[in-house]
């Protein structure tokens, strides 16, 4: 698993486990929980970052997640790693935002419903910057990333956390409640569909 566990700090000591700080927390201790938040708050923003696009919105949802942490940490049985109940949360929170905005918004959303049933999928090479970065990956990236905000939430989802956030098919399985048969064949469905909708790039793609 990834989580932070004994992470050595700059006095050479061995920083709390999230194990040390979730119990210190629940017990009332509120530096351990700033602790928790400080240590995790990178990861979730990123993934809400991924998952809109939008700096407002990403704020606004990892805001909410840690709310939500707040509220149901003295519930954590630690059946599940940190890392991954908080990023059930984010999906939680990044799903009832979802929702809110379908109310607001009957017509143009009623095209992301019908793709909910008929993409199940989605994409995606992540091209990583490196040392030979140039102007045409970055297009292919804006490109990708673009393309990924038309998907449904779930595949949305799936996406971030397998390409961006680099977690396993296991815990990806774990994080959404799907079986992994199911996770494996949405994450090779997508690939299709990314090739497919991308088709009219395809000679930037491949160059």
């Amino acid at each position: 698993m990834r989580d932070s566990a004994n992470v050595n700090n700059s006095n050479g000591k061995s920083a709390e486990s999230d194990a040390d700080l979730i119990r210190r927390a629940r017990a009332g201790d509120r530096l351990a929980e700033e602790a928790l938040v400080t240590r995790h708050y990178r990861n979730v923003y990123n993934l809400a970052y991924r998952l809109t696009r939008n700096p407002d919105e990403a704020h606004d949802i990892t805001q909410e997640a840690f709310i939500r942490v707040h509220n149901a940490l003295p519930n954590f049985r630690g059946d599940a790693n940190f890392t991954t109940w908080i990023f059930r949360i984010v999906r939680n929170v990044f799903l009832d935002e979802r929702k809110k905005q379908r109310v607001r918004q009957h017509s143009s959303l009623e095209d992301m419903v019908e793709l909910e049933d008929s993409q199940v999928s989605r994409q995606i090479e992540d091209p990583r910057p490196g040392p030979d970065w140039t102007v045409e990956r970055q297009e292919v990236s804006a490109i990708v990333h673009e393309a990924v905000l038309e998907l449904p939430e779930l595949p949305r989802l799936m996406i971030a956390l397998y390409h961006f956030q680099h977690r396993s098919y296991e815990e990806i399985a774990e994080i959404l409640e799907l079986p992994i048969g199911t996770v494996k064949s949405r994450l090779n469905r997508a690939r299709l569909a990314l090739k497919n909708k991308l088709a009219c790039d395809r000679e930037l793609l491949e160059s």
